[in-house]
């Protein structure tokens, strides 16, 4: 089966995370697709296939003879999608021979336009999948299970002497937390590559520092006859504190190594008032520059109006995986053989976010990103072909045979 006709079979089922759930899963609807891929895992004929009480799936393939001392190289994608935007209910499009043109998102009034991703122009002749503009795809991290399955699937056929492939999906990576419960010593890998990028060339062995940040902004209210030097209006607070931040270094005015300060949500009264955002930066030492930032500016707020005006919680999310990693760049250098090996350039270019891959790296599991072959990920527009799954999967093909030569 190619991966494409399982990403069409995985992305109905729904496995959206939740954010404010304290469950672990924290939806339990992920466990539906867990299920699923135990049973076809075993239908393929990897025994120890299972899923643990927190919807972590395992399974591994033994090595082929004469491969048994090869490393242990692991695969990981994870099993749900973004709360950013419906994963309810999708039902793709599926466009084949596109012409390299405008693709009508369902009767949504959504369109995707090369103007918008130049580089579907080249995906002219090729099936490509969309949403209908009503959700998500579910690409994300969907196609990354279809490719590993695949890969699986060709490495249970016999004809590629292998060491032993471990494969692992988990939950509720898009809320931060998919790689702390995963049990490193029962999976077994010495390495591991998580399947969980964008375009299918694209190798990433560097991620973002990230944090959250709330200020909480407790306010003055009088009666705003009387209120002259003395109302406190916790709201224009709020709107001080993000005008003390710098105007162009927030998403849309950054790219490559730049970082960001993002205001993800507001709130306010004249009495209280709150501002979310999350950070982020590729170097340590600016990172933690930000977090000066950020505490000074709870200072300087608390000395102008009063000491308790502003209360900032600073929460640490995900570090760089680089740091971890330059002991083992052969896992850079087998991928991007591989990739050339399929037939692409690889990009091999940081990734302006997070992967499990950077939490596991910190837990001691060398384990840079690969992409999937997707992108316009979390919302309408996300998109994907099915050569470039296949392509993927080849990649990863590529990777097992050269960890095999490792003996």
């Amino acid at each position: 089966m190619r991966a494409c006709e399982r990403l069409l079979q995985y992305v109905k089922v729904w496995t959206t995370s939740d954010e404010e759930s304290t469950s672990v899963p924290s939806t339990q609807r992920q466990f539906d697709l867990a299920r699923l891929l135990v049973d076809e895992m075993k239908s393929l004929g990897i025994a120890d296939a299972r899923v643990d009480e927190n919807c972590y799936v395992y399974g591994s393939i033994p090595a082929t003879p004469g491969c048994e001392s090869a490393p242990a190289i692991g695969f990981i994608a994870h099993l749900d999608t973004a709360p950013d935007f419906s994963g309810e209910n999708v039902n793709p499009q599926i466009i084949e021979n596109y012409d390299g043109g405008e693709v009508a998102l369902g009767t949504s009034g959504r369109v995707l336009t090369p103007e918008q991703f130049p580089y579907m122009k080249d995906w002219k002749g090729r099936t490509l999948i969309t949403t209908d503009g009503t959700t998500l795809l579910g690409g994300d991290d969907k196609a990354g299970i279809s490719e590993i399955m695949t890969m699986a699937e060709t490495l249970l056929q016999g004809d590629i002497p292998h060491g032993k492939v471990c494969l692992a999906f988990t939950p509720d990576e898009e809320i931060g937390s998919g790689a702390e419960l995963l049990d490193l010593k029962a999976w077994g890998a010495k390495y591991a590559y998580t399947v969980d990028g964008d375009l299918e060339n694209q190798i990433s062995f560097e991620n973002f520092n990230a944090c959250s940040a709330r200020f909480e902004i407790t306010g003055f209210n009088i009666h705003p006859g009387t209120a002259k030097d003395t109302m406190i209006n916790a709201s224009l607070v709020a709107m001080e504190i993000n005008a003390m931040l710098p105007a162009f270094e927030t998403p849309a005015h950054t790219e490559g190594y730049e970082g960001f300060f993002h205001l993800t949500s507001m709130s306010g009264t004249v009495e209280k008032a709150t501002l979310s955002y999350i950070i982020r930066d590729h170097s340590a030492e600016h990172f933690a520059v930000r977090h000066d930032m950020l505490r000074h500016i709870e200072k300087s707020i608390n000395e102008k109006y009063g000491a308790g005006t502003v209360e900032l919680t600073i929460k640490e999310q995900y570090r760089n995986m680089a740091e971890t990693l330059t002991d083992c760049m052969q896992l850079i250098e087998y991928a991007k053989a591989a990739v050339t090996e399929a037939g692409m350039t690889p990009d091999v270019s940081p990734i302006r976010g997070g992967t499990d891959g950077a939490r596991l790296s910190w837990r001691g599991l060398p384990c840079p990103n690969l992409g999937t072959g997707g992108n316009a990920f979390h919302g309408p527009y996300e998109h994907i072909t099915a050569e470039g799954m296949d392509s993927v999967t080849k990649v990863l093909l590529g990777i097992v045979k050269r960890f095999a030569q490792e003996k």
